[in-house]
């Protein structure tokens, strides 16, 4: 459970950092497999989508660009979601300060799991179905509270970054370092490589396992990944519930709304 906690925690290490990834790597890969799937697009893909923008211009495709608009803007706001929650809780000073967006992507992807098959035939402004709307809503927050966590060197909802830095470190394997003096010497990082790779080989791992479950079981498959969110996200809440006031407030001032009866009427005109 202690370890548990640390990887939600305020204070970070380099291998909290990389289970937290490695965790999250999985998670999207998974997503990205079953949005495939479903829905014939990767919906963590923005390089795909700004392009999509641009063709959709080009070619006079209204449709084709308010689907790519709905999906950024998407993304866009999960990101946002992310940087408040997380903010907002270094400012109160949680002990867990990114057990909050873990525990939204979890309370989404719970109902996603239990009724998504719904949620693809609800109509949006954005000529796409909810679905895509939340699915990519999630990668972003995924992918803000990843970059958050790592100060931008782990990404886990897209793998280019991922790619990049794993070759940059292999062509400094093969560099040739022969008439170079031992100082000088051109060497790999390994922990690098090890990060790096542990990130794509987590991802691919999460989409087998995403688009074997989408094949054979539908939508419930996500229910599992949304378990491991909630394990991973709701202690440590819990436990800042109990030790921080702001949170509780936070917490119970929404109930206490939640609750509240609505006004049976307004007020008559002064007299």
């Amino acid at each position: 459970m202690r370890r548990l906690r640390h990887l939600t925690g305020r204070h970070r290490a380099p291998s909290t950092n990389r289970a937290l990834g490695l965790l999250l790597a999985f998670n999207a890969g998974a997503i990205n497999a079953g949005g495939f799937l479903l829905l014939h697009r990767y919906t963590s893909h923005m390089t795909g989508f700004t392009s999509q923008v641009a063709d959709s211009l080009v070619l006079g495709d209204m449709t084709l660009l308010l689907g790519a608009l709905g999906a950024i803007l998407a993304f866009l706001a999960g990101a946002a979601t992310a940087a408040i929650q997380i903010n907002w809780g270094r400012h109160y000073r949680l002990n867990h300060v990114y057990a909050l967006p873990l525990l939204l992507e979890a309370a989404l992807m719970l109902p996603f799991g239990l009724m998504g098959a719904i949620t693809l035939e609800w109509h949006t402004p954005f000529a796409v179905p909810l679905t895509v709307l939340l699915l990519s809503f999630i990668m972003g927050l995924q992918n803000a509270l990843a970059s958050k966590v790592s100060a931008g060197k782990i990404r886990t909802t897209h793998m280019t970054g991922n790619f990049t830095d794993l070759g940059i470190e292999l062509g400094k394997a093969l560099y040739w370092n022969r008439r170079r003096a031992d100082a000088d010497r051109v060497r790999p990082n390994l922990a690098r490589v090890r990060l790096f790779g542990g990130l794509i080989l987590a991802f691919v791992l999460g989409g087998l396992a995403g688009a074997a479950g989408f094949k054979h079981v539908g939508f419930v498959c996500v229910l599992p990944l949304a378990a491991l969110l909630l394990w991973l996200s709701l202690p440590p809440y819990l436990d800042d519930l109990r030790h921080n006031d702001a949170l509780r407030t936070w917490t119970f001032g929404w109930l206490g709304r939640l609750r509240r009866p609505p006004p049976r009427g307004l007020p008559g005109p002064p007299p």
